[in-house]
């Protein structure tokens, strides 16, 4: 296929080429009718390309087969049977895959490491989770994907079971072996589902971790906007293989997606694909050199240690990490990763990515360079340095990972949807969540609607917030109060 191709990019040309005249939404008319004040922030080539997809980028019949062709090319670009384009984020495309495998009251073996948005997608569906455990580190308090083992012996369970999620790399950049997964549930006849959300840029680089297609996945999610060069909301999903039929995983994205899809979106995805068909093995090939270098340079500032393979990969722990996330830990600072986070921005005008109890996280890409890397090396550097002004920070009370697991007596959806109370934190111990908390970022649930809180997740969660963790989807953001089912 022609890669120096982007059907959505020239048909946008080709729109504003042909001087089309809109009688149709959007309402601001190619930006005349915007604002000016919006129009000074965003500028007017945001509203000129903010076009219908159809009767406007192509005609009403779709005649033109635009976002066909695009999509065809992201599959051939990746190795893909089939592969479709999403503007609600991967949060939309990991739902459309696990409602193409299991149905409502079917059983899906999903790993507990998961996303807020497969959660979002049980309890919408009614899917049964058959939960597999992450690989728990109990010195660093940090759980890996699941192992391979754990997914076989879930299935030989409970072979009702209609397939497997698996989320891979996660935040943290630890991956699971993806091709053994993919054997213990091909073995069976079962789907996997790979939930590799961080991982859009795997396919353009040999020296990056296996991606999900390349290991044997069935279906692959994948947010461009995360490691690539999409815009935010902007996710594929690639299909392989005769285990979900095309026409199934298309027809439960069509229930659940948007019928005015952003063609800026869409446009992205599409350039982004010829870039990383035509330079990404160029990119690369700079990115991972630079990410090393930033590596060893944060390595040699006192207090900081920077997690690599020695600490995250090997039996009983992520069998690949991928380079380009940047895990430090702050711990002998003697302050928290929120603390730090929040002076990275505060001082330097930095973002960090993932802060917990006792890390911060910086997200290298092939947009970085020397400009970029040594801003964050002379931030950490300057933080290390006045770390004294950071302490004493308040303690977050991790229980041990066996203290972490909570067991699920109800199904996620019964309890969310069913009768629900406030009680006061102190009454929350022994009741049943019917909400989601979760630490954001990453977004993986400490309690899911469904499991039974303990004294000690709700002391880790009060604890959390009192030292900075933020739990956005906590009815009662404070957690002086939760949300749980009245139990009949």
């Amino acid at each position: 296929m022609d890669h120096a191709r982007a059907p959505v990019l020239e048909a946008l040309a080709a729109y504003h080429a042909t001087g089309q005249k809109p009688f149709t939404p959007p309402g601001h008319k190619q930006a005349r009718g915007a604002d000016p004040r919006v129009r000074d922030v965003l500028g007017d080539a945001v509203f000129r390309s903010d076009v219908l997809a159809i009767a406007g980028l192509d005609d009403r019949t779709s005649s033109g087969g635009v976002l066909a062709d695009a999509q065809r090319l992201m599959a051939d670009a990746v190795g893909a049977d089939h592969t479709f384009f999403t503007t609600c984020g991967s949060s939309l495309s990991v739902k459309s895959a696990m409602l193409s495998v299991a149905g409502p009251h079917e059983k899906l073996v999903v790993g507990r490491d998961a996303h807020k948005s497969v959660v979002s997608g049980l309890i919408l569906s009614g899917v049964t989770p058959v939960w597999v455990d992450p690989q728990w580190d109990p010195d660093l308090r940090l759980a890996h994907p699941p192992a391979p083992e754990a997914f076989d012996a879930a299935l030989a369970e409970h072979p009702d079971a209609a397939g497997a999620l698996v989320t891979s790399p996660t935040p943290y950049g630890t991956c699971t072996d993806l091709a053994a997964v993919a054997e213990v549930c091909h073995a069976r006849g079962k789907p996997l589902i790979v939930d590799e959300a961080w991982g859009a840029h795997l396919p353009f680089h040999p020296d990056l971790p296996t991606w999900a297609m390349d290991a044997g996945a069935d279906v692959c999610v994948t947010s461009v906007h995360k490691m690539g060069s999409g815009l935010e909301q902007g996710s594929v999903f690639h299909l392989r293989g005769d285990l979900i039929a095309p026409e199934v995983l298309a027809a439960r994205a069509d229930l659940l997606g948007t019928t005015s899809p952003n063609v800026l979106i869409y446009a992205a995805l599409d350039g982004w694909r010829r870039q990383m068909v035509e330079t990404g093995r160029q990119l690369y090939d700079r990115a991972l050199p630079l990410a090393h270098d930033v590596r060893a340079r944060l390595a040699d500032i006192d207090g900081l240690h920077v997690h690599g393979r020695d600490d995250f990969c090997g039996p009983g722990r992520a069998a690949d990490l991928d380079p380009l996330q940047i895990i430090i830990d702050v711990s002998a600072l003697g302050t928290t990763g929120y603390r730090v986070a929040d002076r990275l921005r505060a001082r330097h005008a930095l973002n960090a990515h993932v802060s917990d109890h006792r890390r911060v996280s910086a997200q290298l890409t092939h947009a970085d360079d020397e400009e970029s890397a040594d801003a964050l090396v002379a931030a950490l550097t300057e933080v290390a340095a006045h770390a004294d002004g950071l302490r004493p920070a308040p303690a977050v009370d991790v229980p041990p990972p066996r203290r972490m697991r909570l067991e699920q007596v109800m199904l996620p959806r019964d309890a969310f949807f069913g009768p629900t109370e406030q009680v006061p934190a102190r009454e929350a111990a022994g009741r049943v969540a019917a909400e989601m908390l979760t630490p954001y970022p990453p977004g993986i649930p400490a309690a899911l609607p469904g499991e039974r809180l303990t004294g000690d997740m709700v002391r880790y969660l009060r604890s959390g917030v009192a030292a900075g963790m933020v739990v956005p989807d906590a009815a009662d953001g404070t957690l002086d109060s939760f949300r749980v089912a009245v139990e009949r």
